[in-house]
């Protein structure tokens, strides 16, 4: 029964977790202040983005990534001339940025995307039906997010075991050559105890020569 109270209790917060609410937001792109839609989801920022990123490839879609030292828009990913009928009958440039949530939650992460027409942000301009589409393609994408955390989880786990694998054969060398060595030492040991045997026996061979009184 406390099991079961214990459940029920988690349960809310569980649902609270896994589901997203997209929300209005802003966000700096291109030297301006840009109108945007933003999601948060529980899971690390490259599970959120992966996600989005296999979401428009499943629509035909790749990105291209704002790159180079000095751009301010490093990082930013840009789906030129997309297609996404969930959203609008019309082309878009959806652009998309993802951040960690705060410096404190590494495995939380706040998705922004807004999208241009002819360099004019759609986003400002668009009515509450249209915005909710937006919020509903954004909210929507749980099953994708969750698809690419369980493939960083098997990247990491594989590369720990890599990692595991490349340390046995390393100690496995090392023990090779201490066995190398241990074989070696007790040659020379028993060499040695010979050579010690064969001093003794001649210097008592030696004395026994001593000329007596």
């Amino acid at each position: 029964m406390r099991k079961l109270i214990f459940f029920l209790i988690l349960l809310p917060a569980f649902s609270i977790t896994a589901t997203a609410q997209a929300y209005e937001d802003n966000i700096q792109y291109d030297k301006k202040k840009q109108a945007a839609i933003a999601v948060e989801y529980s899971f690390p920022p490259e599970a959120l983005e992966n996600a989005f990123i296999e979401r428009m490839r499943k629509l035909g879609y790749k990105p291209k990534e704002e790159k180079g030292f000095l751009n301010k828009d490093k990082g930013f990913l840009v789906f030129k001339d997309a297609y996404v009928t969930d959203i609008s009958k019309d082309k878009l440039d959806y652009i998309v940025n993802v951040e960690k949530k705060s410096r404190k939650e590494e495995d939380a992460a706040v998705l922004f995307m807004f999208m241009m027409k002819k360099e004019e942000n759609v986003i400002a301009t668009m009515g509450n039906d249209n915005l909710n589409k937006v919020k509903k393609f954004l909210n929507n994408l749980l099953p994708e997010v969750e698809a690419a955390y369980l493939e960083l989880q098997i990247r990491d786990q594989e590369e720990s075991l890599t990692n595991a694998e490349k340390k046995l054969r390393s100690l496995q060398g090392e023990r090779l050559e201490l066995d190398r060595k241990l074989a070696e030492n007790l040659k020379t040991q028993d060499e040695k105890t010979k050579e010690i045997e064969s001093h003794k026996l001649s210097i008592e061979t030696l004395k026994a020569k001593r000329k007596k009184d």
